[in-house]
C-alpha cells in the first residue's frame, strides 16, 4: 500500500511541475507557478525522506532495524 502511496505522490509531483511548465509558457512567470513547483519540491523531499536509507541502511519505506 504504501508503495502505490508514494508512486501516486511522484506522480502528483511531476504533474505539478508539468502544470507549472505550462502556465510559465502561457502567462509568463506568475505566483501560482512558483508555487506549483515549490508544492513538487515539498512532495519529492517528503518522498525522499521516506526512501532514502541513511548510513546504517535503514530506510522508512522497509521498516527494517538493521
Amino acid at each position: 500500500m504504501l508503495n502505490a502511496i508514494l508512486s501516486l505522490a511522484m506522480i502528483a509531483a511531476f504533474l505539478l511541475l508539468f502544470g507549472a511548465w505550462r502556465r510559465w509558457r502561457r502567462d509568463g512567470i506568475s505566483q501560482q507557478m512558483w508555487l506549483m513547483v515549490a508544492a513538487a519540491l515539498v512532495i519529492f523531499a517528503n518522498i525522499a525522506i521516506w526512501v532514502v536509507p541513511d548510513e546504517k541502511g535503514n530506510s522508512l519505506v522497509t521498516g527494517e532495524v538493521k
